[in-house]
């Protein structure tokens, strides 16, 4: 019950601010904030974007039409601009900014910052490093006139994208302005670029939008501009970012002039037991035991992502037979049990526990509940086999569950070797560093979930740049679309039904559990709340109150 009134009092304090701006002469004016991931990117929506803790930080630095409530819900942000449905069949969506809506840097934001989002994340151009292209691939036309406020967003027949909040929302929409200021293309360039599909201009724009905003100490803040309450004013020699008041902010102002977000760090135990956090954000157990000093509370909950091994599609587990040995020998049972939680059999309905999870809990999961090795030796025809088992570290879980797998593994011939290093991440799978990557949904630190199955699910479509094993079946692929534009519940269960014996004869992942988040907060704290999905605690920065 404490946990639903916390999450209710951050809902009423970012939409009524609560009056806590009234009492700044007791509220700090920093807030210390750590995360599970590491900040590499301000644009969160590339491959490595998207599983960093870059959502964590900048839910409130680069806002949109709709953010992600403290149950992972869709509410809209209606200090950004609207969204009005003019059409079912097909699906045609009014958006309108609003009109004093600016970047920090003072330029307007417009409908421009829309069609580079979709263009981006469509899936239409092959130069884009995004992570994924549900939903902005069924958008069939965005008419949009440069420099306006206004757009209207017309799906293609028949793919009425049915989580459509879930697009041009927070941390979804990059500044286009700086794009079109990189390459020389003047004011509305970028636009007319994308829609006239002037490719050799469109490879050009890719190439700033995917490395243009990567995070160091030595940035040009002026390609950083905001577009919320705070805004980016540094990165730290250790890889902190440290954000402010955005002064052209025009809705209610931060009642916290300055949070410094942190990633992680092998001293957690050391930082909350000198008090130097006063927010810790991270998955359960990466820290190992802490133990909490009297002035903090905890709150533990499941998010909306999976606990997973991500196979590599080059390798010694190229082939299905080397995967489907790694997974027979898994101790899936004793992993989720050292975790305290229920095994997760979900790849495709991963983001909420719901009534369609037995249809994705088919006959042959049965197959790989508990460890063998004469199975999984069996595979192989005997031949020896060697893994490189990678995650970021520090996590004390994950360091423990490949010890796990090595020790249930090696009566099969298989020995499994820790890659774990602090840079391990979705990249280390593409670039051959490690066979397996053990992380959340789509090789994310944390969550690394959106909240939305029909959006999740997408990590196995081959299309998508965060579909990290590079699987291909058409027939999945086909059951992913259906999927992200029907809501009938007898059609959504019959399809993963259909796809569960697919997925665990092909083995792209082998999911664990569904990872747990532990949110730690100063008895000081107010108006914090967690969040299942990878845009965590947050969501509702801009209304915490740090009391002295």
């Amino acid at each position: 019950m404490r946990r639903r009134a916390t999450a209710l009092t951050a809902v009423l304090a970012l939409i009524g601010g609560l009056g806590l701006s009234s009492c700044a002469d007791d509220t700090a004016d920093a807030v210390d904030y750590a995360v599970d991931g590491t900040l590499v990117t301000y644009n969160t929506n590339t491959v490595v974007g998207a599983a960093s803790a870059g959502p964590q930080a900048f839910a409130r630095v680069l806002t949109g039409f709709n953010y992600h409530g403290p149950d992972g819900q869709i509410v809209g942000d209606h200090d950004f601009g609207t969204i009005s449905v003019v059409g079912r069949s097909p699906l045609i969506l009014d958006y309108e900014i609003k009109a004093e809506a600016v970047y920090s840097d003072g330029k307007p934001i417009t409908c421009d910052d829309m069609v580079l989002a979709w263009a981006s994340q469509s899936g239409r151009y092959p130069w884009f490093d995004a992570a994924s292209r549900a939903g902005y691939a069924d958008i069939a036309t965005i008419d949009c006139a440069p420099g306006q406020k206004k757009a209207r967003v017309s799906f293609a027949p028949d793919r009425g994208f049915t989580d459509y909040g879930q697009l041009f929302a927070a941390t979804s929409m990059m500044p286009s302005h700086v794009v079109a200021d990189v390459l020389g293309l003047g004011e509305g360039g970028v636009t007319t670029a994308l829609q006239t599909n002037d490719g050799p201009v469109v490879e050009r724009i890719a190439q700033v939008w995917n490395t243009t905003w990567n995070l160091a100490p030595d940035l040009d803040l002026k390609k950083f501009p905001s577009s919320g309450p705070y805004k980016l004013d540094s990165v730290t020699e250790d890889g902190a970012v440290v954000l402010v008041a955005n002064d052209k902010w025009w809705g209610t102002a931060p009642v916290t002039g300055r949070i410094t977000v942190w990633p992680s760090s092998a001293d957690m135990q050391d930082r909350v037991n000198e008090g130097a956090y006063d927010v810790v954000d991270i998955a359960t157990g990466s820290s190992g035991t802490l133990n909490l000093p009297d002035d903090y509370v905890r709150t533990d909950s499941p998010s909306a992502g999976i606990e997973q091994l991500i196979f590599a599609p080059q390798g010694p587990l190229a082939a299905v037979p080397a995967r489907r040995a790694l997974a027979l020998c898994t101790p899936r049972d004793v992993i989720a049990r050292s975790a305290e939680l229920p095994v997760a059999n979900a790849r495709l309905n991963a983001a909420t526990e719901d009534a369609y999870g037995a249809a994705e809990s088919t006959p042959q999961v049965n197959e790989f509940a508990v460890a063998n090795p004469d199975a999984a030796r069996a595979a192989l025809n005997g031949a020896p086999l060697t893994v490189r088992i990678g995650y970021q570290t520090p996590n004390a879980r994950l360091a423990a569950t490949v010890g796990t797998i090595a020790k249930a593994c090696a009566p099969a011939g298989i020995t499994v070797e820790d890659a774990a290093a602090e840079g391990i991440g979705p990249l280390s799978l593409r670039d051959n560093e490690i066979d397996v990557l053990i992380a959340g949904t789509g090789g994310a630190a944390g969550s690394g979930s959106s909240g939305s199955s029909a959006m999740d699910a997408y990590t196995l479509h081959s299309g998508n740049g965060n579909n990290l094993p590079r699987y291909r079946n058409e027939r999945i692929d086909a059951i992913i679309a259906t999927m992200a534009v029907t809501s009938d519940p007898k059609e959504l269960a019959r399809l993963l039904g259909e796809a569960g014996p697919i997925l665990w004869g092909d083995m792209p992942t082998l999911p664990l559990y569904r990872q747990q988040r532990t949110l730690l907060t100063s008895t000081k704290m107010y108006a914090v709340s967690g969040n299942p999905t990878r845009w965590g605690a947050g969501w509702n920065m801009d209304r915490w109150k740090l009391s002295q």
